[in-house]
């Protein structure tokens, strides 16, 4: 579709002696919706730590391009600056540190420039409209005393916030009720645009009604064996990843 953003080739890596990714390959271009899904082990969620620079994971081969430089050496508060984003599955609350002081101080250390405190307020308002969070949100500390959803719709906040390039949403759906995946999805759509992409780790397709995605991948055995547009989700609501076991094997 656009500009090319994120080339990851013939990756390799293992963590605590395991191979977990064994010459995995994924190309996504800006304007683009990626889904990744799989059976749990098959190494999703390993896949995104290793874009966001993890230390507990290593790359024994194969590399990550993101704007066109090899980013396998970069620490992670230097590829968030670069603009990539993850999302938690499961967001710590941090006490002391306040929605809004977070979110300031993230974005001065990735933008390098004094933020507008009036302008900022404001931006930050209408983000928590969108989420049907209210302002006084963003004066509580993080993550503390929300519930399951508020801690995912908090996520969203923050990268719509942040508007990095490349946003990695690591099963931000998970535990989340109907209206709140409703909520969720209306926050990525707001925030997807033709100048950055989106990577979307779930097992539910729910999210993925209001949110149509440009590919889907099918992860097996730490590769991709299988990639496809969004009608490839229904496939595999109806018949689970079972034909695509043989194929990972063989590969």
């Amino acid at each position: 579709m656009g500009e090319k953003l994120l080339d990851i080739k013939d990756i390799h890596v293992e963590a605590e002696g395991n191979e977990i990714l064994k010459g995995l390959n994924l190309k996504v271009n800006k304007g683009e919706v990626h889904v990744i899904m799989g059976p749990n082990g098959a190494g999703k969620s390993t896949l995104v730590n290793v874009i966001m620079g993890h230390p507990k994971y290593k790359i024994t081969s194969g590399d990550i391009i993101f704007e066109d430089e090899r980013i396998n050496d970069l620490k992670t508060d230097e590829r968030a600056r670069k603009g990539i984003f993850l999302s938690f599955q499961s967001p710590e609350e941090v006490p002391g540190i306040t929605v809004e002081g977070l979110l300031r101080g993230a974005r001065t250390a990735i933008t390098g420039k004094p933020i507008k405190l009036m302008a900022f307020r404001k931006e930050l308002k209408e983000k928590l409209e969108v989420l049907q969070f209210d302002e006084s949100y963003a004066s509580r500390y993080l993550n503390v005393g929300f519930s399951g959803g508020e801690k995912k719709k908090n996520e969203i906040i923050q990268m719509m916030m942040l508007n990095p390039k490349l946003a990695i949403l690591d099963e931000t759906d998970s535990g989340l009720d109907v209206d709140a995946v409703k909520i969720v999805s209306k926050g990525v759509n707001k925030f997807k645009s033709n100048d950055n992409a989106i990577i979307i780790i779930t097992h539910n397709s729910k999210i993925l009604e209001d949110l149509r995605p440009d590919f889907v991948h099918i992860v097996l055995n730490g590769k991709v064996v299988k990639t496809g547009d969004a009608s490839l989700v229904d496939e595999i609501n109806n018949n689970g990843f079972g034909e695509f076991k043989e194929a990972a094997l063989n590969s």
